[in-house]
């Protein structure tokens, strides 16, 4: 049985779902895209998959780092009207590689903003990497846009802040993730019958290792994962495990369900991307091929869908689909998301932040790999948590764990 106050966030899915039957959606012919992170894995797949339907699709802006070079290409590319780069020193280098025709370049956190809610926007793709996904994430809410979220962080970090916001605006949240676009699709008419949700886990290129084995692990053997081609930071988080405990605590969020209604499953083959089980005892999974571009194209599609650029899964040639349970001896990291997420508060957010600064460390080969858990927990461990946290508080917990681990390392 779950608990009722998640009827809330089950009428926000509910409400989604009747949007798209009563023609609420959007339906104009090309739709203005801003993509906050176009030079990640997630933002370049996203092209990819906008250049292939540039007749319902527009890049209005692109937001990066500082990746100078690669983003010129891209505005080269796609032509986008705005441009956001970390500081101005890296809007300058990118005018020094000549004339781009963007209208407006915007820099820092205050530019993804002002990215995120153009009036003119209709789809906000976050893929930022980190917390920063925070405030342009709820900058897009208030404005009332469609949010395409890849970031992990806005979730973990604010997921009650953000909901709430979303639920108050009527702003659709359309996740990205394969997993929780999985759980999305399979939730079509279904949400209230929810009983169980089924977070399928490839467990990463060290799902069989011991805890033993673990400490043997380097920097190039973890960013070998089996299945997925993605980013190093969340390359690394699917080696620990933590990539899963952050989409639980996702999850909770996204579809109002308590946490001992989420369970972690490995599926070796990333075949199945999450399942949901409803009060008969039903079980639907969505199946695909471990290919971003079908989730990505889905939360911009949505409620139609198209023709992708992804290879098409043979179930002849499968052969088999093979399920386990994960190992929270081995993976420790699992077990503190749950923590976290059960306590609540800015907890999330502070697992969040020192596991942030732990992989970034662990890159640098600054720590070894099983550092990483050890790291989060005494952080963890450190924090004095603020049960009801408003977003500055949220803030000042995230700043303050980076501070603590990086003392700790």
């Amino acid at each position: 049985m779950l608990h009722p106050c998640f009827a809330n966030a089950r009428l926000y899915i509910y409400t989604t779902f009747m949007q798209e039957k009563e023609g609420f959606i959007m339906n104009k012919k090309q739709s203005n895209v801003i993509i906050l992170g176009s030079t990640g894995s997630i933002g370049i797949q996203a092209l990819d998959v906008i250049r292939m339907h540039s007749d319902s699709f527009r890049v209005l802006g692109l937001a990066a780092k500082d990746e100078v070079q690669l983003l010129r290409e891209q505005i080269e590319l796609y032509q986008p009207e705005y441009i956001s780069l970390a500081d101005k020193e890296s809007i300058k280098k990118l005018g020094e590689l000549g004339g781009s025709g963007v209208k407006k370049a915007l820099p820092g956190v205050e530019g993804l903003c002002e990215l995120a809610s153009l009036p003119e926007a209709d789809i906000v793709l976050v893929a930022l990497s980190g917390a920063i996904g925070i405030l342009p994430t709820l900058a897009a809410i208030e404005a009332r846009k469609r949010v395409a979220l890849a970031n992990k962080e806005t979730l973990v970090a604010a997921g009650d802040i953000v909901m709430q916001e979303a639920r108050q605006q009527g702003a659709l949240i359309i996740p990205v993730d394969s997993e929780h676009s999985a759980i999305f699709q399979c939730l079509a008419g279904e949400a209230r019958h929810l009983h169980r949700i089924w977070l399928t886990a490839s467990g990463g290129p060290f799902r069989d290792f011991t805890r033993e084995q673990m400490k043997a692990v380097d920097l190039e053997m973890a960013l070998q994962h089996p299945n997925w081609s993605m980013g190093p930071k969340i390359t690394i988080d699917s080696a620990t495990l933590m990539n899963k405990g952050l989409e639980v605590i996702e999850a909770h969020h996204l579809f109002g369900v308590g946490y001992n209604e989420i369970e972690v499953l490995l599926q070796a083959e990333s075949i199945i991307h999450s399942m949901v089980e409803l009060q008969d005892g039903a079980f639907l999974a969505h199946l695909g091929r471990p290919d971003m571009r079908i989730p990505i194209q889905y939360a911009l599609t949505y409620p139609e869908r198209m023709e992708s650029p992804v290879e098409r899964l043979d179930f002849r040639t499968l052969g088999a689909i093979h399920f386990g349970r994960p190992d929270t001896q081995a993976f420790p990291a699992l077990a503190l998301a749950y923590e976290a997420g059960k306590a609540g508060g800015t907890m999330p957010a502070v697992l969040n932040a020192a596991n942030e600064v732990a992989v970034n460390s662990f890159m640098q080969r600054r720590i070894d790999f099983a550092r990483i858990p050890l790291l989060v927990e005494r952080v963890m461990e450190m924090h004095d948590m603020v049960k009801q946290p408003d977003l500055d508080s949220i803030l000042a917990a995230d700043a303050w764990a980076r501070v603590r681990c990086e003392e700790l390392i």
